[in-house]
């Protein structure tokens, strides 16, 4: 039997924690809108790469649909891609 002035305990699991401390990925999708050019550019911005890499990194998200550009912690893969979607590229972060 219940109290009804009894209130439910919520219970913390403390499994469930984030590790920020763990490498996070900053995960970039192809799409048929932006150009290569607008990718390659919004890349070096975004991740202070060169050219070589930044046209490597776009031609891996134009050929298998997605790649990581940016591997790193949590802080500066969210910076990442915030400047990766100031174009409106479509992004992921992966833990």
């Amino acid at each position: 039997m219940t109290d009804e002035n009894t209130k439910p305990v919520l219970e913390i699991d403390d499994d469930t924690t984030t590790h920020t401390d763990e490498p996070a990925r900053a995960i970039l999708f192809n799409d048929e809108i932006h150009t290569f050019d607008e990718v390659i550019a919004q890349i070096k911005k975004a991740t202070g790469c060169g050219q070589a890499k930044a046209e490597t990194l776009t031609w891996e998200v134009h050929s298998k649909g997605k790649a990581c550009v940016w591997e790193g912690t949590m802080e500066r893969c969210i910076k990442v891609v915030i400047i990766l979607e100031e174009i409106q590229l479509h992004t992921q972060i992966e833990m």
